[in-house]
């Protein structure tokens, strides 16, 4: 549960600040520490937490805004997500809490200090964990029914000495009253109030109503339950009258300050604690419990607390969970069963309730100040029918609290293992005519909307529909749903992104990020024109996306046949335009034997000779045209033969292969669709798997180390324009500084590559091998490439002999601590030489797609 970034302002780091966020309401989300909330976000539960020692009640993670990190935004604190069942019945997470002084301060004036070729300034780097002085925090919830949820909270402290910590699970209403707003979700204020020494009442118009209570400390007594109001605090950020007496940041007062009035004493309001102090000895731990549960389904003949009524179940739930993954990952080892497990536990605490209407954000709120002219004009002013209330998969909950649709595309094929009809509704949801967008766009983030990611959610769906059964039994009629509007989005794409119609496309930066030598989503120096093979690439790849679906329907219904025709043709054409150079623009350079950007400036043409992810996503864009299926389609088959006798100046882009699969041994010829033929895909291969280019020991890299002592340098206008091997961090600050393709190893395009050399295989079987690694002598099938890159992007979690996990780098803690040595932070991309991880620390979104390479191992 975190909050949504607001943008009110045209940086967003600038609207309000970490010291702020404890005395201000906020409009459209909540936060809290290991928490969770109803769908729609109107009760919250978290924890707060105080040491005795810092100047704030912990209540929310800490970390460092774009300006302030030297590598851009970033969390500073350290916390792991353990545990989950997919229905969420029982779910684990652990947050480790320094005994001294959080350090705030240090941690923003040790990133200061520090360039863009150093290394970010953590909290273990402050000494805030030495001696082991700090307590580790878990926070576990068993559901015994929908609506009975039960929280124990285990403090462990880990340190040398007894220590006293302050624990306050809180629970609050989101303020959807104050705002004066009369969309969906606004609603009269709601109550929780006192109605015994243990328990409250929650009352809101559109929930029923609950009972919260609350168990005995480890001393035998009930904790006090503190009362007061989830508004504004005024008075301290604007010096005005503050709206009620009680306010947000009334538990901080009371108990840091001192501020006995703070709180309301008549013990009601849209926000209660319960105050427990624990005295915990060294090497110790302390367990508080509290329960949330629909007052009508009270049974009085069970106790609520105690063995009984409390421990059994959360016992009960937590063995089904654990029974659940032991089956799932049965063929998985101890190590890779714990990496697995993880990572699925992060996709699942990485669900959040999203709520963005643009409408209403663009007009402002009845009861609040008429926002600036510059907002109506601005940022996503054109997308007024967005309309976002769903709880969504996130990126990563603290550093991007919104959603990117291509790494939810990633997400559910990594989901879809673990709960397939979320996936599948993930998938639908985006397609719908409340997110995408009238002309056909998928919304690609809050940021800008109207950015272009690579168009992958066509593959995501096919995906997912082949996984979710066998068969002759999956769902097609969720097929069929995205089919039709996924050819809104490829009719949007061929219409705003082939500026020549020359089936070479320009799509932006893609989410690529800084991988050009210029920043692909603004216009180019002197007007200038850039066709790109990875844009052309992915359109081909949505083609074969679109093709395979279109055969898959009409298997059962033949009006997809000519759908078919269609995106078969449309795919031919592309690979034509990149290969064959018809239109003057070929990407494929012959003499390199790699795919190139073009840039056109006042009618001449410069291949950009830079080696990178860009050259090989050509190789996602295949698909196999299997003699079996066609013989069922008449329609699309006679079309095919008509295309491949009449049009030879393009049908040269298909590849045959004799096999001898059918029931009477006749030779069968199987076809296949990619950009590459045989030649031009062994070229290819020859540099992606060469360990002085893209081959890393953890999987392959976004840029070829050759550009570590051969820069790619373009000089234009009296600038120089370089592009040079940067394995880890990015040392620019295109995009912010946080995100680097020039160099480091990212999860969701290593994946495809697999994908497409299993493709490969299928097509060539023992026709094609090749050196893995380039030089090594060592020769082998494209499936035995795809397990040996699996291989290698799975080392990058799995503890070596020494105990040391390369994403963790060279932290001995992480390597010999037992209460650290088991934990796994599923970075958002990876350094492309020692497999340290870069970025946002909790990307499990599209890393977790490491699970699925570890089910690759075992089979």
């Amino acid at each position: 549960m975190e909050k949504k970034r607001p943008f009110y302002k045209p940086c967003s780091w600038d609207y309000f600040s970490h010291d702020q966020s404890r005395s201000r309401a906020y409009r459209w989300g909540e936060d809290g520490i290991l928490g969770l909330t109803d769908r729609q976000a109107r009760l919250c539960f978290a924890l707060g937490l105080w040491n005795g020692k810092d100047p704030i009640l912990k209540e929310r993670l800490y970390g460092l805004t774009g300006p302030e990190g030297n590598h851009g935004e970033d969390c500073k604190e350290c916390y792991y997500y353990l545990d989950s069942a997919p229905t969420h019945s029982y779910t684990r997470a652990l947050y480790k809490y320094p005994q001294n002084e959080f350090p705030y301060a240090k941690l923003k004036e040790g990133n200061r200090e520090r360039g863009l070729h150093e290394l970010e300034y953590e909290v273990e780097d402050t000494g805030a964990f030495d001696e082991n002085r700090y307590w580790d925090v878990f926070a576990e919830y068993a559901k015994h029914s929908p609506d009975d949820v039960l929280c124990k909270i285990t403090v462990h402290n880990r340190g040398p000495e007894e220590a006293t910590l302050h624990v306050l699970p809180t629970l609050w209403y989101r303020n959807t009253w104050i705002w004066g707003c009369t969309h969906e979700g606004c609603t009269m204020k709601p109550k929780i109030k006192k109605v015994g020494e243990d328990s409250v009442k929650c009352t809101h118009e559109t929930l029923e109503t609950f009972t919260w209570a609350v168990d005995k400390g480890p001393d035998g007594k009930l904790p006090e339950l503190l009362f007061t109001e989830n508004e504004t605090n005024s008075v301290k950020l604007y010096g005005v009258e503050n709206y009620t007496s009680y306010v947000k940041d009334a538990f901080h007062r009371y108990i840091i300050e001192g501020e006995e009035e703070a709180v309301n004493p008549k013990c009601v309001g849209t926000k209660v604690a319960a105050h427990y102090v624990l005295k915990v000895k060294p090497g110790k731990q302390a367990s508080v419990c509290c329960r949330l549960y629909r007052a009508d389904e009270a049974d009085d003949d069970m106790p609520l607390f105690g063995v009984a009524g409390f421990e059994t179940i959360l016992q009960q739930r937590k063995e089904e969970a654990e029974s659940f993954y032991k089956t799932m990952c049965s063929k998985l080892n101890s190590q890779q069963y714990l990496v697995a497990k993880q990572a699925y536990a992060g996709l699942l605490w990485s669900k959040q309730f999203y709520h963005y209407i643009i409408k209403d954000w663009l007009q402002g709120d009845p009861e609040q100040p008429a926002p600036p002219q510059s907002r109506k004009d601005g940022r996503n002013h054109d997308w007024r029918h967005l309309f976002n209330r769903d709880v969504i998969s996130m990126p990563d909950k603290w550093e991007y609290p919104w959603y990117a649709s291509w790494d939810l595309a990633f997400h559910m094929v990594a989901f879809v293992k673990i709960d397939p009809e979320f996936a599948k509704n993930q998938l639908l949801l985006f397609l719908r005519e409340w997110y995408m967008h009238p002309n056909g766009q998928i919304p690609a983030y809050e940021f800008a909307f109207g950015d272009v990611n690579p168009p992958v959610h066509a593959w995501a769906v096919r995906r997912v529909f082949k996984m979710t059964g066998k068969r002759g039994y999956r769902d097609r009629l969720f097929l069929a749903r995205c089919f039709q509007k996924l050819v809104l989005n490829f009719t949007w794409w061929v219409n705003r992104k082939d500026p020549d119609g020359k089936n070479l496309f320009a799509g932006g930066f893609l989410g690529l990020d800084n991988i050009g030598v210029f920043d692909r989503s603004k216009p180019l120096p002197k007007g200038g024109q850039l066709y790109q093979a990875d844009g052309t690439a992915w359109m081909a790849f949505f083609c074969a996306e679109m093709l395979d679906m279109a055969l898959e329907l009409a298997l059962t219904d033949p009006t997809y046949e000519d759908m078919a025709s269609k995106f078969f043709e449309h795919f031919v054409a592309i690979a034509d335009a990149m290969n064959q150079a018809g239109s003057g623009l070929g990407l494929w350079d012959k003499e390199d034997g790699f795919y190139y950007d073009q840039l056109t400036i006042d009618g001449v043409t410069t291949p950009m000779r830079i080696r990178s992810m860009v050259g090989l996503v050509p190789l996602f864009a295949c698909l196999v045209l299997n003699s079996s299926r066609l013989e069922k389609l008449q329609g699309f088959t006679k079309r095919l033969n008509w295309f491949i006798k009449n049009r030879a100046d393009v049908a040269q882009n298909i590849s045959y292969m004799e096999s001898s699969d059918d029931c009477l041994g006749d030779p069968a010829v199987e076809k296949l669709l990619a950009i590459p033929k045989r030649e031009q895909l062994e070229r290819v291969l020859k540099y992606m798997l060469d360990e002085e280019e893209f081959l890393s020991p953890y999987g392959i890299r976004s840029l070829s180390k050759v550009h570590q002592d051969k820069p790619f340098v373009l000089k234009m206008d009296e600038h120089e324009h370089r592009v040079e091997y940067t394995p880890g961090e990015s040392n620019t600050y295109l995009f912010g500084g946080n995100s680097n393709w020039r160099g480091p190893i990212w999860l969701p395009v290593n994946y495809l590559i697999i994908e497409s050399l299993e493709r490969y295989d299928y097509f060539y079987g023992e026709s094609l091998k090749v050196e893995c690694p380039t030089g090594s002598g060592n020769v082998m099938r494209l499936k035995s490439v795809a397990h040996e890159l699996s291989r290698r992007l799975s080392r990058l979690f799995i503890a070596d002999k020494t105990g040391k996990r390369p994403c963790h780098g060279e932290s001995e803690r992480y390597k010999k601590d037992p209460h650290w040595k088991d934990l796994v932070l599923f970075y958002e991309y990876f350094h492309g030489d020692t497999g340290r991880g870069c970025g946002a620390s909790h990307q499990t979104g599209w890393t977790a797609l490491v699970a699925n390479c570890l089910d690759r191992l075992t089979h």
